[in-house]
């Protein structure tokens, strides 16, 4: 007898919750106003925050394909911006079910 592997039973989402940095030309090009929105359109909970060192953080947690999605687009962000690298490790979802921006870290 063989066993399948485990996972969600057929209907049920997988919830993918990731800490993602993004560096390059990614402050004053409005990068954390565009992931906001970017984020709240795939129904993504988190935050995103700029950093000292110039570069931007988020917490993206919802279902896995909707934060792929999330993370292929910070590749590219919004038009001004240059992302150079994007690094991301999993994550604790995020306290609040919402998406918003926090303060410089």
């Amino acid at each position: 007898m063989t066993s399948e592997p485990a996972g969600p039973a057929t209907g049920e989402e997988v919830i993918r919750s990731v800490l993602v940095r993004i560096e390059g030309r990614v402050q004053g090009v409005w990068f954390r106003g565009w992931t906001v929105q970017q984020a709240m359109r795939r129904g993504l909970a988190g935050w995103v925050r700029n950093r000292s060192d110039g570069s931007v953080e988020a917490l993206f947690s919802g279902p896995e394909p909707h934060v792929d999605a999330m993370l292929a687009a910070c590749h590219e962000g919004p038009p001004s911006a240059r992302v150079v690298k994007v690094t991301l490790r999993p994550a604790d979802p995020p306290e609040r079910p919402s998406f918003h921006p926090l303060a410089t870290l």
